[in-house]
């Protein structure tokens, strides 16, 4: 099928063909056929670089151009940006393009002026709950990597985003992709959907297993390696590199995927091409893992995870696409819609550790990683690989992994830590009562996988909880207190909003201090504690004995159900289990130093953390501390609580101490020329504004064209003509 033939307006199918595309893959073809250019829904399930992102654009085309607005739904803020500049040529078209990714405490109403706009299920979940009115005006939603449902964490938020949208706008045309669902059919019963199901590709998948010096593939062929290096992976990855192609190792830790690029750049040595992408990397934040990173990259390898700062993948994956980065070791968050292709992927080990021990990966994990084999334009063929050590284990992998099926997509929905913020959202956005919340629910994939009764069981027990902790107050139904409503709009965990008003109540609030609040937000089911080493015992001993008297929760021998915990009266500490006690007071201490100013690279050598880590840390920190400012001003804490908790929000965002609140406030000053400035005399943001450009421009750090714009923001005019630092501060 040619696009030249397609019922769209003409000026979509230029953009289509102004790509390159002239004819249609099969599975796109078969879209066409199954309706999405007459505003059908439906569910691809279909291989990776296979064509499911232009079926999804096709109808959103037709409906943009015809007045419509869409909404393009992904699992992650990496993907969103992707997604973003790629959709950002709709412009040409005089559409125009959104993205939402961040602050969820804000309506989000001013993305109604967008005709489409991409954004996160997150974020989409919270614009829900702060009334943006546009959501209920939608044509064309697009639920991109939809198996992730079945994801634990990520899972129920997609499916109630869904179940809103769809209650929302019942005549809209829905597109659900993926690369790997089994039960494809009942995906589309839950979304009233047509089903396209394909493993056409445009560049063919071998799957195998290197095992005694050769691939071992699923089609019974096999072919002679070479191995030129005493680790398997590395010599595979050499390999293919030496054939002109590039390759993904995805390992199982970030440290198994730092080890295995430190193989591969030993194998392949300098390029003289990469110095300046490693002068790059090195200048993002001054951190050993900027430099070790920079030094692999030298050499044409490098390491993905999420250990570093967004900037440090965004270099990693730009210089892949670009091909001269030739090998990349990562982990497995690598394979979810990050347009990286490559000739061969190899899955170096197929066991991870939970807290169970060692278990086997899924195999729609695996395959998911497979998917990234294969370079559209550049290779005939790709090659998803598994490692084993033995004959037996060869034949395992290939049975396990290169044969079989994916699991099947489940709901994750059913259980209280799912749905406590979900269940208070419902209520708060509509005054539902238990039935109506129940009614909502069948609109679930969990209504369509499962009987009812286990979740009403779950969902009784769930507002029960909501209702105890004082969100949700009962009558003749359900409604939401004051607190409740900012909980929900706030878009934390319930639990987490306990345990802060449980931090506040009370005469003990004035004895905790910053580690104590630091504690407080770092013991919340939304800020992810750190892995206790065996060298932490010493300093965390230390740490504990000097701030024990001004924290707010106990270290106990037992351990309590402390997701569970109802809030203590009068600020009563909660007991709960020392190990974990300390992961969570490790994050406040990290957090502490921080905000003492230390450089980066000091904290992740003392916390065996990467930057990535600090960041996620320190941004989820700003974000329960604000929560807490909000909590304490809705709760009728005195104002000097709220100030207490501002102030310290601002010290987290920025990684500052107290005296220089105000001048990291100034345009392009950060915590390290906030610090340069304050040690020169410059205390206030009006001193700065008074000195000269020359002056400024003396400060270590700063440079004359920061102080051009510190002064061309004091030279900024009120309304009577005269300098006003509120134009900047």
């Amino acid at each position: 099928m040619r696009v030249e033939e397609l019922d769209l307006p003409v000026e979509a199918r230029d953009l289509i063909s102004g790509r390159g595309v002239e004819e249609l893959y099969p599975p796109q073809a078969e879209a066409v056929d199954e309706g999405v250019l007459e505003g059908e829904s439906l569910t691809l399930s279909v291989p990776t670089a296979s064509g499911k992102t232009l079926a999804a654009e096709m109808a959103m085309l037709r409906s943009l151009l015809d007045g419509g607005r869409a909404l393009y739904v992904v699992p992650l803020r990496a993907l969103a940006s992707e997604k973003y500049g790629a959709f950002s040529e709709y412009e040409e078209l005089g559409l125009s393009v959104g993205i939402a990714t961040g602050d969820f405490d804000e309506s989000g109403e001013y993305l109604g002026r967008y005709d489409v706009v991409v954004a996160t299920s997150e974020k989409v979940d919270s614009l829900f709950r702060n009334g943006a009115s546009w959501l209920r005006d939608l044509d064309v939603v697009v639920l991109d990597e939809v198996h992730l449902v079945d994801d634990g964490e990520r899972g129920p938020t997609l499916e109630v985003v869904v179940a809103h949208l769809r209650e929302m706008n019942p005549d809209a045309q829905f597109m659900a992709l993926s690369a790997t669902i089994s039960n494809g059919d009942e995906v589309a019963d839950w979304l009233d959907s047509g089903l396209v199901v394909s493993d056409w590709r445009p560049v063919d998948l071998r799957k195998g297993v290197f095992f005694g010096r050769a691939l071992n593939f699923e089609d019974g062929g096999q072919e002679e390696v070479e191995v030129s290096h005493r680790d398997e992976a590395t010599a595979l990855a050499i390999d293919a590199v030496e054939r002109g192609g590039q390759c993904i190792v995805f390992a199982s830790s970030r440290r198994q995927a730092e080890a295995a690029a430190r193989r591969a750049a030993e194998a392949l040595g300098p390029a003289e091409q990469l110095q300046e992408v490693a002068e790059e990397l090195r200048s993002v934040d001054g951190t050993e893992t900027s430099s070790d990173l920079a030094r692999l990259v030298e050499c044409g390898a490098a390491f993905h995870h999420a250990g570093l700062t967004r900037k440090h993948r965004e270099i990693v994956e730009r210089e892949f696409r670009a091909r001269r980065i030739r090998v990349v070791a990562a982990t497995p968050t690598l394979a979810m819609g990050v347009n990286m292709p490559a000739r061969r992927v190899i899955v170096k080990s197929y066991r991870r550790y939970t807290g169970a021990g060692m278990e086997p990966i899924p195999v729609m994990e695996v395959h998911q990683m497979f998917g990234r084999a294969g370079r559209p334009g550049l290779d005939d063929e790709g090659e998803g690989l598994l490692v084993a050590k033995h004959a037996d284990e060869m034949e395992e992998l290939m049975e396990r992994y290169v044969e079989a099926e994916p699991e099947r997509v489940f709901s994750r929905l059913a259980s209280e830590s799912a749905l406590r913020k979900h269940l208070l959202a419902l209520v708060s956005s509509g005054s539902r009562g238990r039935e109506e919340v129940m009614e909502f629910l069948d609109g679930t994939l969990h209504a369509v996988q499962s009987e009812r009764s286990y979740l009403e069981e779950t969902v009784d027990r769930t507002l029960e909880f909501l209702v105890n902790e004082g969100f949700l107050v009962e009558g003749d139904g359900l409604a939401v207190t004051g607190v409740g409503k900012r909980v929900s709009q706030l878009y934390v965990d319930p639990v987490s909003a306990s345990i802060i008003l449980a931090g506040l109540d009370g005469s003990g609030y004035r004895a905790y201090g910053d580690v104590g609040l630091l504690h407080m937000v770092s013991a919340t089911p939304d800020l992810r504690s750190l892995y206790l080493r065996k060298s932490d015992e010493e300093p965390m001993n230390r740490f504990l004995e000097e701030h024990l008297d001004g924290l707010l929760f106990e270290p106990g021998v037992e351990t309590a159900d402390f997701v569970r915990a109802s809030r203590a009266g009068g600020g009563g500490p909660y007991s709960v289990d020392f190990e974990d006690f300390l992961g969570d007071l490790k994050v406040a201490r990290l957090l502490k130093w921080w905000i003492d100013e230390r450089m980066e690279s000091s904290i992740t050598e003392e916390f065996g953390v990467g930057p990535g880590d600090i960041r996620y840390r320190v941004e989820a920190a700003e974000w329960l501390l604000h929560a807490a400012t909000e909590l304490a001003r809705v709760s009728g804490f005195d104002g000097e609580v709220a100030r207490d908790l501002e102030r310290l929000h601002t010290r987290v965002k920025y990684g500052v101490g107290e005296e220089l609140l105000e001048l990291v406030e100034l345009p392009g000053v950060g915590r390290v020329r906030a610090r340069s400035l304050y040690e020169r005399g410059y205390r206030t943001a009006a001193e700065v504004v008074r000195a000269s450009e020359e002056e400024l421009a003396k400060v270590e750090g700063l440079g004359r064209r920061t102080a051009g714009k510190l002064k061309g923001a004091g030279e900024a005019k009120d309304d009577g003509g005269n300098a006003s630092l509120a134009d900047f501060l």
